[in-house]
Formats: C-alpha cells, sequence, structure tokens
C-alpha cells in the first residue's frame, strides 16, 4: 500500500520511487538483503530474479546488526545495473562524519534515495560485544540529510561545494510498538525533520495496522507524506513462532501460527504466499 506523494514534495528528482509516487500510482520496493561475505555473483543472480517486478529495492544496513555486504556497495551495483536502490543508513553503526561521507558517495553514483534508520541494538546481532554508536538517532539524521539537500550544507554549517545531492528521505515507522496511539505522532515528527515517505513494519495484525491508518488520515498525514506499508511471507511454523516470540517489535497473530501448525514445508509456504497477498490487497485498500 501506499498513499500518493503531495505535488509540492519536488525535492528528489532524480528518484524513480518519487515520481511513481508524485504520479499518485501505488509503488512497490522490495527487500535486498546484501549477502553476507564478498558475493558479487548472489548479487548478480538476484539482479537477474527481480529485476521488472519492483519501483525500488530498498536495501538493508547490516540487517538485525548483523555483519552484511554494505548497503551502499549493493545498492551502486543495483544502480549500475539499470535498478532504483534505496540505500540505507543506520545510526549504530556510523558518526555524523561517516554517515555524511557515505552520503555524498551514493549522490556520486546517482543514488538519491535514502532511508535513515536507527538500526537493532548489537545486542541483539552477532556482535553483541561491539560498541554501538548512535551519534545521531533516526530524526536528527532525517534532519541533517535534508540539511544538506536544502540547504547544501553540512550538519556543521560548512557549505558544500558545487552542488547539493538531490535525496528523496524516507523513514521507518513500527505501528505495532507500543505505545500505539504515540506512532502517528512520531511520523509527523519524522515528517517535520524531512521525511518524504515512510516505510512501515511488516504487516500481520491488519487491525492494528487499520487504527494506525486511521489516525494518520485524521492528521492529516496522508496529504504530507508517503506510506509504503510492509507486507512479507511468513514460509514456516518455525518462522512463525520465531517472529512471534524473538524479533522485536514484530506482531504475528495467534491465529496465524495456528494455521501454519502441522503443515509440509510446501504447504506451509504455498499458505504463506497467500496470506502475504490478502494482506497486500487488504491494506491497499
Amino acid at each position: 500500500m501506499t498513499t500518493a506523494l503531495p505535488q509540492t514534495a519536488l525535492n528528489g528528482a532524480g528518484s524513480n520511487l518519487a515520481r511513481v509516487l508524485r504520479a499518485g500510482h501505488c509503488a512497490v520496493a522490495i527487500e535486498v538483503s546484501p549477502p553476507v561475505g564478498p558475493n558479487v555473483e548472489f548479487i548478480e543472480r538476484y539482479i537477474g530474479v527481480v529485476r521488472g517486478y519492483a519501483d525500488a529495492y530498498n536495501v538493508t544496513d547490516n540487517q538485525a546488526a548483523s555483519v552484511h555486504m554494505s548497503s551502499l556497495a549493493v545498492s551502486i551495483m543495483l544502480k549500475q545495473a539499470g535498478l532504483e536502490p534505496i540505500v540505507q543508513f543506520a545510526c549504530r553503526d556510523r558518526n555524523r562524519l561517516a554517515i555524511q561521507a557515505d552520503l555524498l558517495g551514493a549522490a556520486a553514483f546517482g543514488i538519491t534515495t535514502v532511508l535513515a534508520i536507527s538500526g537493532d541494538h548489537p545486542r541483539w546481532g552477532d556482535h553483541p560485544q561491539c560498541k554501538p554508536v548512535y551519534d545521531l538517532d533516526s530524526m536528527n539524521l532525517l534532519r541533517m540529510i535534508r540539511m544538506m539537500r536544502d540547504n547544501q550544507v553540512f550538519e556543521n554549517g560548512a557549505k558544500i561545494p558545487r552542488r547539493a545531492p538531490d535525496f528523496f528521505i524516507g523513514a521507518v515507522e513500527n505501528p505495532f510498538a507500543p505505545p500505539y496511539e504515540f506512532r502517528p505522532y512520531r511520523v509527523a515528527k519524522k515528517i517535520v525533520a524531512g521525511a518524504q515517505f515512510i516505510q512501515t513494519q511488516l504487516i500481520y495484525n491488519v487491525e492494528r495496522f487499520e487504527e494506525f491508518m486511521k489516525r494518520i488520515v485524521d492528521l492529516g498525514l496522508h496529504e504530507k507524506v508517503a506510506i509504503l506499508a510492509g507486507v512479507g511471507p511468513i514460509r514456516s511454523i518455525r518462522v512463525a513462532e520465531y517472529m512471534q516470540k524473538e524479533v522485536a517489535g514484530m506482531d504475528v497473530p495467534q491465529w496465524i501460527v495456528d494455521k501454519m501448525r502441522g503443515l509440509s514445508k510446501e504447504d506451509g509456504e504455498k499458505l504463506g504466499i497467500d496470506l502475504c497477498l490478502a494482506m497486500a490487497k487488504k491494506v491497499r485498500t
């Protein structure tokens, strides 16, 4: 599901995702999880499989606080293959100096669609002993990216030489994390900070998402930002139970777990896809 991007939001002219949203179309973005290791062949095969099925490709940044090939490197590969990457920047792993350097690098390769996230704490990942950075939070990261674009300045106020990077800026929100009633107000703050599109957590509790969207509409936020609703298939009972019990911020209703229980691998995968398609249709309306 997407809500249309306001025509007044003219920044990010080079972003295909922005063009689709401004035209009032339903945009599709596919998540790309970079490989663990320098496996270029994996990315090349992946590009061959997903080409033509999405308006943009959202490249995760050390997803689940575990080591992967860098989001920027994979985004460059996608861009060079003619696809539209959404490059993620997590506050967890970089200070403001490093993030600004990578933003300039992205812009140099024509990558203008960016997603600002805090990032899961390292304690949940494969290097729990590592020190988190969090020099900025996601709200201040949004402000910094907007300043680089709109004011042509770095975070310290120094002028960016020659031209400003024309970023199309996104943020994330989780409608399923309490306090639920506060989530739409976080979206409002992120819009003020610079967000032009909002990507949600994966949706399995449709009723909770509908409550979230009703409040978004009541506040008039759907006229100020595009909402990209996250959907994805659950492939097995093992995955369903893990997501329900172990993944912070994930809301998997018990009825989904019950439906998955006792199914064969093939039947579980089919049910997961069927439920995903049904949820995509539901949230789009």
